[in-house]
């Protein structure tokens, strides 16, 4: 390999090398899945010289899953979920809060905290599921199908979560 070939080759390394450092070390807020919201109050706190609460918040990204597709089943004319159930993953809000407190409670207890960080939220849509007035065809008649009653089913909505918040005092929580 020439001298000029190496070094070119060397150069193009540490380019992607670098690219990938630089990708890795700033996140997209998409990876996270939380989109940070904090409430300024700053220019108040230093307008009126006075220790005003610190508020911020998360807010989720949902996320759609891949839903389960229609099963087919023997002896049904229309498969059994004609409306698949849509997955979604998002999360509940979250919310940090940090108020000074009057010092009622002793000099070591003056802030008041609450953080509610962003939970899991994981939730199924509702789905329908239906079957035909006919049955599938009948060797016995003659390859003609039997009639039943149509059916209609709704698939239920899920929801599961797990939220959970932290409240305490102290001095400068």
């Amino acid at each position: 390999m020439k001298s000029t070939t190496r070094g070119t080759f060397a150069a193009v390394i540490t380019c992607v090398a670098a690219a990938a450092g630089a990708a890795a070390a700033v996140t997209p807020a998409a990876a996270i899945g939380t989109v940070p919201v904090p409430v300024p109050l700053d220019g108040v706190e230093k307008s009126l010289n006075v220790e005003l609460p610190t508020i911020g918040g998360e807010i989720p990204l949902p996320t759609p899953g891949a839903p389960e597709g229609p099963r087919f089943v023997e002896g049904r004319l229309i498969p059994e979920r004609v409306v698949p159930q849509l997955p979604v993953a998002a999360g509940l809000p979250g919310v940090g809060l940090r108020a000074p407190l009057p010092e009622i409670l002793g000099n070591d207890f003056n802030h008041l905290g609450l953080d509610a960080p962003a939970s899991d939220l994981r939730t199924l849509s509702p789905g329908l599921t239906l079957d035909a007035p006919l049955t599938a065809p009948n060797p016995d008649r003659f390859g003609l199908p039997d009639l039943q009653l149509p059916q209609a089913g709704v698939l239920t909505p899920m929801l599961q979560a797990e939220p959970g918040a932290d409240l305490g005092v102290g001095e400068g929580l």
